[in-house]
């Protein structure tokens, strides 16, 4: 197996030791779903997607950046197009990152489910 997939395999194994907890139920509200519990996972939830968004956003628009001075430097006469879109790029990248702020704000200040 390769390292990418060595990595993956542990990604999912840690992903689903901390999930099992997180379902299990006690005797006292196994019929009942406490709402500050779901908003706890639900700013939760919101801080994790936001972290993953600003990494995948981070690690696109570093690659973005990169080979458009990679084809500046190859052809220098095509600057002005390469410029032109790299900017819509990264504009795209970052719109992208800013909607997962926007749901993270939304989930963080209104409590889901109606009012706690």
């Amino acid at each position: 197996m390769s390292k990418r997939s060595f990595s993956m395999m542990g990604l999912v194994v840690a992903m689903v030791a901390v999930a099992t907890p997180a379902f299990a139920q006690d005797g006292q509200t196994a019929g009942a779903v406490n709402q500050s519990t779901v908003a706890m996972w639900s700013i939760i939830t919101a801080g994790f997607a936001l972290g993953i968004a600003a990494f995948g956003g981070a690690l696109g628009q570093g690659k973005a950046v990169a080979a458009a001075a990679e084809g500046i430097a190859r052809n220098p006469s095509a600057s002005g197009e390469i410029r032109g879109a790299l900017i819509l790029g990264l504009v795209l990248i970052e719109s992208l990152v800013i909607y997962v702020l926007l749901i993270s704000l939304i989930l963080f200040f209104l409590p889901p489910f109606g009012k706690l």
